[in-house]
């Protein structure tokens, strides 16, 4: 009978974690493996700031969850010690583990999904190199404002010149 309890209670850590690998925008898995207990903490904080939830997972029952979610691809980088850290921003996680990563060796991202695409260690790197969606946004205001600050610049500079002359 122990068995059987044992048995459901796994299963419904798998079904969980298959929930929260559908749900998330982004899910991205590290090694931790070497960081000390203050590292983890500061780092832990940092993530649940941006509303970003990391957990120590067992391999299996990822490997389980993600074959249930249809997101095999997650297998190949499920070795070692792995935290997995899952997020409705399709960016934050990666930057911040990135930003965490480059300050402390001892982490290592792994690889992970955004929006059911498997990304390697390289484009988890790479999608953290991005500029945040505020600043994606600032740079597509200053794009479109452009146009309108050159058309208002040469409206200036003629009504000057008008002036000048006369």
């Amino acid at each position: 009978m122990a068995n059987a309890k044992i048995i459901q209670a796994k299963q419904q850590e798998v079904d969980a974690i298959a929930t929260k690998l559908r749900e998330s925008s982004s899910t991205v898995v590290a090694d931790y493996r070497g960081l000390n207990v203050a590292e983890v903490t500061l780092l832990r904080k940092q993530l649940r700031e941006a509303g970003i939830e990391f957990q120590v997972l067992k391999n299996s029952l990822v490997s389980r969850a993600a074959a249930s979610a249809d997101l095999n691809d997650l297998d190949s980088v499920l070795t070692g010690p792995t935290a997995v850290a899952f997020s409705s921003d399709a960016v934050a996680p990666a930057k911040i583990l990135s930003d965490f990563a480059k300050k402390n060796d001892a982490l290592k991202i792994k690889g992970g999904i955004v929006d059911g695409r498997f990304y390697d260690a390289a484009e988890m790197k790479a999608l953290a190199e991005l500029p945040s969606r505020e600043g994606l946004l600032s740079m597509l205001l200053s794009v479109l404002q452009a146009p309108v600050r050159n058309f208002a610049l040469a409206v200036k500079a003629v009504s000057e010149k008008n002036e000048a002359s006369a």
